[in-house]
């Protein structure tokens, strides 16, 4: 999808260095991926621990002892 948008040049610079991008569009398809994955990740923190029904790690090594 074509988007026109006006990036600050020095934001830009900061992108292509820290993504190490040959290009623009790189650095900020890049940046968009990168800043979907982290959302992505912290929608799942908010359910850490939430499920009662799995087994703690010291039941399952007591499991796997019992073959």
């Amino acid at each position: 999808m074509k988007t026109t948008i006006d990036i600050p040049k020095d934001e830009l610079e900061d992108a292509i260095r820290f993504t190490q991008a040959k290009t623009k569009r790189e650095a900020i398809v890049g940046a968009v991926a990168d800043f979907n994955r982290r959302m992505r990740m912290a929608e799942l923190v908010q359910y850490a621990g939430t499920c009662p029904d799995l087994i703690t790690p010291q039941e399952l090594q007591a499991a796997r002892r019992q073959g």
